[in-house]
């Protein structure tokens, strides 16, 4: 057998890369890489980004795109914001990690403005959205083991909702529903029972004292951008008290702001009892946070849960600066008026287009349903050409997700690609049910 050196050198020579470690790889032969060497879980668009600033990311030949996207709902504060890089720069001189056996002052800090600004009791700190969101469900689990134990009638059962999702660990996975996502993976974590969004009378069959949690994301982000109803949130704020089960609301995506307010759940006027925060929380860093109610907390003990790096120096003092100048520079006021601009103009489009069925969402968290799937696929690679990034989700929703610095020239700019591309491609689906080259509904 050849030593790691050696297959590390020779796949190198293969693929016509440098060895040296400052060589910059160009995009072809970092497909090539990856082609090699990762586990194939990513479909990439033929794009290298190197920097960005502002809205833009600039790829490696320096052309500038409009972001629509920021990663996903990541990067809210844009790109290179001077708040980020600056303390960046100051903490990572200071100190990186000292693991959660020791204290630093970035933990209480930043635990402090969470609960402040979600209305909740306590915090525990983690990378992502999806252990947050696992940290959720050990919570509900060992909550209701609680209960019995003070002798209440409580089961382990979780409700969650059609279209819903909540992550990609094998907790997280079993409470989101697209079968894409779960059924690759099964047998998962068993008990859990799907009910449609919205449908009451669905949720009220549904629970019975056998229920521990009711999961619920108050805008359904990768489920195509639909939003709670009042009626049936409070139905199951309702239910949750009569029993002692927790109302869990994901705000990984919708959180933080997205929608115009912190949590998009202060929408309602109605409080969960377990939160999670994760995307926009560190600015581009990875960092996620599960927020519960005193009552909840009571469930997590010492040594019952934990994390390696979560909430660590770096990570916390970043996002106290998020916040910071989220608070400072009013970002949440701009966001609803720069929000509802958006949405006019992509009611504009729907007036002009009749392959958009529907437009949705808060703040800037928006999306347009369009007629075909096929349709959708080619509208994204088509602004993508035209470097405007945006992405599809639930098949026929394109979904934006721009940074909260985003101006209305900016939502004018992209518009205007967006109309231009309809106009290009809608006479073609119309004239023949799909479109050349584009079959299947997958991504």
């Amino acid at each position: 057998m050849k030593s790691s050196t050696t297959i590390n050198s020779a796949t190198q020579n293969e693929m016509g890369l440098k060895t040296g470690g400052a060589a910059q790889m160009n995009l072809v032969a970092t497909q090539a890489a990856e082609k090699k060497l990762m586990v194939q879980t990513y479909d990439r668009h033929a794009v290298m980004f190197q920097s960005g600033e502002g809205v833009r990311l600039r790829d490696v030949e320096g052309n500038d795109y409009l972001d629509l996207l920021s990663g996903i709902g990541v990067s809210a504060l844009g790109y290179a914001h001077p708040a980020i890089t600056r303390t960046i720069a100051e903490q990572s001189a200071k100190l990186l990690h000292t693991s959660n056996l020791f204290f630093h002052e970035g933990t209480a800090n930043l635990a402090m403005k969470l609960t402040e600004i979600t209305g909740m009791d306590r915090v525990f700190f983690c990378n992502s959205g999806t252990e947050a969101w696992e940290a959720a469900l050990k919570l509900a689990r060992s909550h209701s083991d609680l209960l019995r134990s003070e002798g209440k009638s409580i089961g382990t059962r979780i409700i969650a909702l059609e279209h819903s999702f909540h992550g990609r660990t094998m907790g997280s996975v079993a409470t989101t529903h697209k079968a894409k996502y779960r059924e690759p993976f099964e047998p998962v974590m068993p008990g859990v029972v799907f009910v449609p969004l919205n449908d009451v009378e669905a949720l009220r069959a549904a629970f019975s004292s056998e229920i521990c949690a009711i999961c619920v994301e108050p805008l359904q982000g990768e489920g195509g951008i639909h939003g709670l109803s009042q009626e049936f949130f409070a139905t199951a704020r309702e239910l949750c008290d009569s029993t002692g089960a927790l109302l869990m609301a994901d705000e990984i995506q919708s959180g933080m702001g997205r929608t115009g307010t912190w949590c998009a759940y202060q929408h309602y006027g109605i409080q969960p009892d377990v939160t999670t925060l994760a995307k926009p929380l560190a600015g581009g860093l990875p960092m996620g946070a599960m927020l519960c109610t005193e009552e909840a907390s009571r469930a997590l003990t010492p040594g019952m849960h934990g994390t390696t790096f979560g909430g660590g120096p770096l990570a916390c003092a970043v996002a106290l600066t998020v916040i910071d100048t989220i608070e400072r520079e009013k970002l949440l006021t701009h966001v609803v008026e720069t929000g509802a601009y958006f949405a006019q103009k992509l009611n504009d489009l729907a007036k002009k287009h009749d392959c958009i069925t529907d437009v949705r969402g808060m703040g800037l968290m928006l999306g347009i349903e369009l007629n075909s799937a096929d349709l959708a696929r080619q509208i994204v690679k088509t602004l993508l050409e035209n470097r405007v990034l945006i992405n599809r989700t639930s098949e026929t929703v394109l979904r934006f997700l721009p940074p909260y610095i985003l101006t209305r020239a900016d939502v004018d700019e992209g518009m205007a690609a967006l109309d231009a591309a309809l106009i290009q491609f809608t006479p073609a689906y119309a004239e023949t049910g799909h479109l050349a080259g584009e079959h299947g509904n997958g991504d």
